[in-house]
């Protein structure tokens, strides 16, 4: 199997070095595929990604030569530092421990150092798991990992296809999800967060997207004295998981 290591990653790269990667449930951080392949090959790649829950991208042949100058064959992946998780197989875990679940799903979070400091804070106060999006989110790559003080190897973190779909799994599951919204009128402090819950993240000027905030079951919001419209997000990760660690130990 031929390797070259860039920064943060190892990369793989030729057909058949993917494909048992995959096949052997190697963690993938994403793996790409170059424009045009087409058959078999791109089928069984597909399903395997598919399987393993790793994005798949399709780029031009000329994307390639960033990574490696060999014969790649059109397919160069990318091996993940962390072994991904799917939340499908944390939640009944949780419970069957007799826990509360507490839950942190990361909407359009892509800025690294964010995404260290809410996996540190999440670590620090309890949280269960972090969910990401497959597509649009920061990659876990060596400074997050620093910037989160090993809690990224400490804490699970499930990448899934759709929130959406993943936020109507935990409410049938029996996950409150509740969301910040400057606009919402009751406190984080008057929450019941000793009950099994999930807040959203959003991304730093964009917040949580329209469908997403749709799909929560409450808002609230962090109360402020100061003039500042916002909170940093990882601040405000913070905020929402200490106030949850001191109703569940109160």
């Amino acid at each position: 199997m031929e390797k070259r290591r860039l920064p943060d990653f190892e990369i793989l790269f030729g057909r058949h070095p993917v494909t048992e990667a995959l096949q052997n449930g190697v963690p993938m951080e994403k793996v790409m595929l170059q424009q045009g392949i087409r058959g078999e090959m791109e089928k069984e790649l597909r399903h395997l990604c598919r399987e393993a829950g790793t994005p798949l991208q399709v780029v031009p042949k000329e994307r390639f030569k960033r990574y490696t100058k060999g014969n790649h064959q059109g397919v160069v992946a990318f091996q993940a530092l962390i072994r991904y998780q799917r939340i499908e197989d944390i939640l009944p875990t949780i419970y069957e421990k007799s826990e509360s679940p507490l839950l942190i799903l990361l909407d359009g979070v892509t800025d690294v150092r964010n995404f260290g400091a809410i996996a540190r804070s999440a670590e620090a106060c309890g949280a269960h798991a972090l969910i990401i999006p497959q597509k649009n989110s920061a990659q876990i790559n060596g400074e997050a990992i620093k910037t989160s003080a090993g809690a990224l190897n400490l804490i699970p973190v499930c990448r899934e296809k759709s929130l959406i779909t993943t936020i109507e799994f935990l409410q049938a599951s029996g996950v409150t999800v509740l969301a910040s919204d400057l606009q919402a009128e009751k406190p984080l402090h008057e929450l019941d967060l000793s009950r099994p819950v999930a807040f959203v993240l959003g991304a730093e000027g964009e917040g949580i997207s329209p469908a997403v905030a749709k799909s929560a079951d409450e808002t609230f919001i962090i109360p402020q004295v100061g003039r500042t419209d916002s909170l940093n997000v990882s601040v405000a990760n913070g905020m929402m998981l200490y106030e949850a660690m001191r109703q569940r130990m109160g």
